[in-house]
């Protein structure tokens, strides 16, 4: 398994300087974790562990899921091959949904802060072209597999896109408040 420090010598590229494509691809992505964050902004300890929908999941839930299982695990476990987050991809299902009180939100919050940081460490330090070090086909397979790094770019963009939705909707059940507000007509 590779780390950060082990990629291939080809896809790792000059940090200084990241590749035009990874910094547009970037930037979507990053506008998609400004909205996880503002939609929650202003919201108190209760209302980030509170459960609003049947399903269960609290909002603190979400965005540790988000922390956890979606840009640690496809940044530095796929993409990097990260041994010690395949280990623990793959020792058992740490339900990072379930976020029990004795966390604090702003912990939770403060993890998806650090992990977005570090995955941005393994997003501009690696080629574009980059294939996985590590494909899960313990989870998922052999088949159908992220080619490269901007795949996985394109999966956690979506992937975060739609969880920021969730919690759109979850905001406004809670306050009312809107992060997309429609003009009336």
């Amino acid at each position: 398994m590779l780390g950060v420090a082990d990629l291939k010598e080809d896809a790792v590229q000059d940090t200084s300087s990241p590749d035009p494509e990874t910094t547009m691809l970037l930037s979507y992505l990053d506008a998609q974790r400004r909205h996880v964050l503002g939609i929650l902004e202003g919201l108190d300890e209760e209302a980030l562990h509170r459960p609003v929908l049947p399903s269960g999941w609290s909002c603190a839930g979400l965005v540790r899921h988000l922390a956890l299982d979606v840009e640690r695990f496809w940044f530095r476990g796929v993409v990097a091959g990260e041994k010690a987050v395949i280990d623990a991809a793959l020792t058992g299902p740490d339900d990072a949904w379930k976020v029990g009180p004795e966390v604090s939100a702003k912990g939770v919050l403060d993890l998806y802060r650090q992990e977005t940081a570090l995955a941005d460490a393994v997003i501009t330090s690696t080629a574009p072209s980059a294939a996985p070090a590590w494909w899960p086909t313990e989870l998922f397979g052999p088949d159908g597999g992220i080619l490269d790094l901007r795949e996985a770019i394109l999966h956690v963009t979506v992937e975060t896109a739609c969880h920021a939705g969730h919690l759109d909707a979850v905001r406004e059940l809670i306050d009312g408040r809107k992060w997309l507000v429609l003009t009336e007509s």
